[in-house]
């Protein structure tokens, strides 16, 4: 199955009959990273408007399965008045893995850098985690692998390209932010996990920071988190409001960052809102 692309495919429950639900204009496909041999489900939708000169936005966003029709449906409907709702049609990469799951233990790999044991949170059954330590990897088949078949399927703008990810994907994000900051100009982490490794992702920032004195450029950061969030002993919302905090000084060096904690929200309740948001973000009308 291997590269073969499907239109929207949704399984219908045992016992359904019927037609299958479709995505308009979306595709899906597996695809294997040169680099790992690791294999992904790729989910891909693009506009019907005519793009314009310099070519849609993208955003690829992690934990494809479980967010890939939420993004695409926001953005279809919002785009279509974009003076109304300050959301243009993008290019949504929604990227997975193959399973019809939400999430795939997979992620833990492809999601963060090799860590020292004492830096793990317990696990919550006291089990040991999935094998770690592959998010270099991932990134690379994002950026040599990834990027380029999308390029070569829709007209994309490259100034605008925007990367997603919530809990162990937005510390990806951030991972991705302080390591590779030229390769988006846009990131949203929501809900970071950055109590999984927070003194080497604070190497990181402190790093990356140095660099951006010397080198300043133009960057979109949006950290979130539910406000129910602040019970987690995670102090999720405590870190993530104190590296956006941070963050905020560096203005003068092209840095625009913005931090949101959605009222009433968890940890998984929070992803509708924040998908909305993301799509007003990363997918303002050009002025």
């Amino acid at each position: 199955m291997s590269d073969q692309e499907f239109i929207g495919r949704e399984k219908l429950g045992e016992g359904l009959s019927g037609c299958e639900v479709r995505m308009p204009r979306s595709k899906e496909w597996q695809m294997v990273a040169k680099e790992s041999g690791r294999e992904y489900r790729i989910f891909v939708a693009s506009p019907s408007e005519v793009p314009p000169p310099s070519g849609f936005p993208v955003i690829y966003m992690l934990d494809g399965n479980a967010i890939f029709g939420t993004m695409v449906e926001a953005v279809r409907v919002q785009s279509r008045r974009p003076e109304k709702t300050g959301v243009t049609p993008a290019v949504i990469v929604g990227i997975g893995y193959p399973t019809d799951e939400p999430f795939n233990p997979a992620r833990f790999y492809d999601f963060t850098m090799p860590t020292e044991p004492s830096e793990l949170p317990k696990s919550y059954d006291g089990s040991p985690w999935p094998e770690m330590g592959g998010a270099e990897s991932f990134f690379q088949f994002i950026e040599q692998d990834l990027k380029p078949r999308i390029e070569s399927m829709c007209n994309i703008d490259k100034n605008r390209q925007s990367i997603w990810g919530h809990s162990l994907g937005g510390l990806f994000v951030l991972q991705t932010l302080f390591n590779h900051s030229t390769s988006f100009q846009t990131y949203i982490a929501g809900s970071p996990s950055i109590h999984w490794n927070k003194s080497r992702i604070r190497e990181m920032e402190q790093h990356f920071t140095e660099q951006l004195k010397l080198n300043p450029h133009k960057i979109d950061l949006l950290i979130t988190a539910g406000e129910l969030e602040q019970s987690h002993p995670s102090r999720m919302n405590e870190y993530a409001k104190a590296l956006a905090e941070r963050l905020f000084g560096y203005a003068d060096c092209g840095m625009h960052v913005e931090y949101k904690e959605f009222e009433g929200e968890g940890h998984v309740s929070v992803l509708p809102g924040l998908i909305s948001r993301t799509a007003r973000f990363a997918f303002q009308p050009l002025k």
